[in-house]
Order: C-alpha cells, then structure tokens, then sequence
C-alpha cells in the first residue's frame, strides 16, 4: 500500500456540515478480565494513549455498560508516544493483546495492518468526512475509525500578551522574535517547552520544514528512492532557528521538561506560550478555567502566506484486534459505533473530550471544544492549514529523530551533524 497522500481540506467537510466545530503517564481502571468473564460478561480490553482523556472515556465506558450490562471494560492509558508504542508491542508479545486500540494511520497501518480487524462494513464509515479514512485504508478495505480532528501550533496566552503590549498577533518567525522579546521585558516567559519529549521536536516541530517543501510527495519520494535528503534542506535548517528562540527565551532545563510540566506552565500562567494542540483544553479547564487562549502559528519564515498556518490532521484511529473471540469484536464494533451515533457518546466526544469530530451527524459548537479548538476552526475556514507529515515517518524514525534534536538542545550535537543524522536514520529505517 502506498503511503496516503492528502488532498482533502482539512475540516472542509466540517464546514460544510454546519459544524461550528499526548501526554506522559500510564493508567489503569476497571475491572478483572477473568474475573468478570466469571459473571458472563464480554470484557473489552481498550489500550490508549490520550492521558488527557483518561477519565472522560471512563466516564463514556461506564454510561455504555449501563445499556449494555453484559459488557465490562478494561481501560489501561500509556502517553509519551514511544512509551505507549513498546508497552502495546509487549502485550501482543505476552499474548495480552487489547481488544480496541489506537494506530496513527499511514506508515503505522503498515506496520500492524496484519493484526486488524476489517470495518470497512461498519455504520460510521458513511458518515465519516472525507479523506479522515484515507490513513487506514489499504487494498480498499477500512482497518479505523478516526477518534476526531487535532490541531496544534503555538497555544498563547491573551492575558500575557495583553500585558506585554503585543496588539498583534505573531504570524512570522520575525514577528514572534520581538513578540518573545517584549514578553521577555515585560517579566513573562515567552515559551514553555518540553522537549524531554521526543515527539514534541520530532513529530509535531520538524512537521513543519516537512510540511513547507514545495511538493511533500516528491519530497518524502526522494528520501525513500535516496534522490533526495535532509541534509542542507533550506526549511529544515530553518527549524532549528525557531528551536533556538524557544530555548533563548523559554522555561529553565528544557530537557528535564516532560508534557505535564510543561502545559502546567503554560495553564498556571507561568509562560505565555506553549507548543501543544487543542487536546490540551481538558488540562487547561481543569487546572485554570478562567485562562483565556488562542493559536498562533510555528513560522519559520518570514513569508506570511507560508508561516501563518495550523497544522491540523486526524492523530489517531481506533482499531481492533482481529485476534479477539468473535464476542469481544461484536462487542468492540458495538461500542465504537455507539461512542459516534449515541447522544451520550456524542456529548462526551464534544464536550467532555473537546474533540473536534471527524463524522458528519456529531455536532459541536465552540463552547463545546473551547477555544483552541475554535481557533482551529478559524484557521481551516480561512484554508490555512497544513497537515501531518510525521505520519509519513519510517516505522521508529521519529524517535530517532527526537534522540537527535536532543542532543542538539543539550549542546551536544551541531545542526548540521543533526541532519546528517536525520538521512542516516531514514536510509536506515525506510522500506
């Protein structure tokens, strides 16, 4: 299969539709799975990564079981990305695969395509907008559905920005410079960052040098084909600018700083920016719910066109496991169907999760998914927005990747070694 290529606008079917609309730690709830099969219950095992939504999705499992009482559930969390990826490679190791889990699509299809089940059949494919099923389709059948729409850039502060005197939002890398410069002399932190995390360097900042090349597919082509590399790319060495502001004017030992860290910063109004997405508004809502946010894009350069853009995609899908007893897929089917058609599931996904839907039926407005998510909107409305090239990543490349920008945070690597050992990775990973 080869890698999607996107087309679609990002949320343009959200639009037309009247719609107005990864995290760091491990969890456990409910139940015994052979304790509760005891009781002639179907015990759906659910592996997940979005600790921000840990509670939510309790809260969800449980209002199902009470329409279903012949159902149980056992939901584990495991974050931080490449923490999740080895604690699922080990259960299907140890002969403990979960039921329903998460895949990214694209590059990460290909790697578990064998172990999913087929949904192209499922009620919720027709409803699904256009182009949010393309990263798990292969041969023409459907492996996910999508859990929503995510977008992320640099989350600020309007309090803090007030205060600094900046009338202006930053949509340039010179503009966001002497944004950070007058926080800086206003006595705010300009930025929070975690960079202890791989993905927030690998995945989410090097998208954007990815996401800006004149042509992403002959792009990511000519790094598989070895015609093209990393190496001396005009907008990747670009990156690493934006990388040095944020360590100029960011948060004390940028290394040490993990995800939860660095958005209780952000929330408690210790720095006045983050780079995150829109899964953070539970965080926020619960931690500072009078703080009043927005977006501003990741510039890299000063060509407005070019810089002042969100990158906004589909993170994730829901899957399940083709291994499990026709029961538990019954089961499993039932419940992700009810979580996209059901009034309860319907409300939680919006106003509990703050997800931005990714089927046509699931209304939200802005209150529902806050306002970063409204900024999203924003942003797509106006067709500014760029999507998720990290997906397109050789299986284990992005944390490869982080290894290597932080090792160029701490100084121990230049930039241009830095590169060099972006195509090393590549070349060594590839397919």
């Amino acid at each position: 299969m080869a890698l999607k290529l996107k087309k679609y606008s990002v949320l343009a079917g959200v639009l037309s539709a009247s719609l107005l609309l990864g995290a760091c730690s491990s969890d456990s709830t409910s139940g015994d799975k052979e304790g509760a099969s005891k009781d002639d219950k179907v015990v759906i095992d659910i592996f997940q990564g979005k600790v921000e939504i840990a509670d939510q999705l309790k809260a969800l499992t449980d209002e199902y079981t009470k329409e279903h009482p012949d159902v149980t559930f056992n939901i584990e969390t495991v974050g931080g990305g490449a923490d999740g990826a080895a604690a699922l490679k080990a259960k299907f190791a140890s002969n403990k695969a979960p039921d329903i889990f998460t895949n990214d699509g694209d590059a990460q299809l290909l790697v578990w395509q064998d172990k999913l089940e087929d949904l192209s059949d499922q009620p919720w494919v027709a409803d699904a907008f256009e182009g949010t099923l393309d990263g798990m389709t292969s041969d023409g059948k459907i492996y996910g559905m999508p859990l929503n729409m995510e977008g992320y850039g640099f989350a600020y502060n309007k309090e803090l920005f007030e205060k600094a005197g900046i009338t202006e939002l930053p949509t340039t890398f010179s503009e966001l410079e002497a944004a950070a410069k007058k926080l800086q002399d206003a006595g705010i932190t300009p930025f929070s960052i975690g960079y202890g995390e791989w993905w927030v360097l690998a995945n989410h900042g090097l998208n954007v040098p990815f996401a800006y090349q004149e042509d992403t597919d002959a792009f990511f082509t000519g790094l598989n084909d070895g015609s093209g590399k990393i190496e001396g790319n005009e907008f990747v060495s670009k990156y690493f600018d934006l990388i040095d502001l944020t360590i100029k004017y960011g948060n004390k030992n940028p290394l040490t700083t993990d995800y939860n860290t660095q958005v209780t910063l952000f929330a408690t109004g210790e720095a006045a920016m983050t780079q995150q997405g829109n899964w953070i508004q539970p965080m926020l809502d619960k931690i500072n719910p009078e703080i009043e946010v927005g977006f501003i894009p990741m510039p890299i350069t000063d060509d407005a066109a070019q810089a002042d853009k969100l990158m906004v995609d589909v993170p994730s899908n829901w899957v399940i496991h083709n291994g499990a007893t026709d029961e538990e897929k019954e089961a499993a089917k039932d419940f992700l169907n009810w979580m996209v058609t059901s009034d309860a599931g319907k409300t939680a996904m919006t106003k509990e999760f703050k997800y931005i839907p990714a089927f046509k039926s699931v209304e939200a407005s802005a209150d529902d998914i806050g306002p970063l998510g409204a900024d999203l909107l924003k942003y797509s409305q106006e067709g500014k927005t760029y999507s998720w090239q990290f997906m397109k990543y050789p299986d284990g490349a992005g944390q490869e990747f982080g290894a290597a920008l932080q090792a160029y945070v701490g100084g121990q690597a230049s930039k241009e070694d830095t590169m060099k050992a972006f195509d090393a990775t590549w070349q060594k990973l590839k397919k």
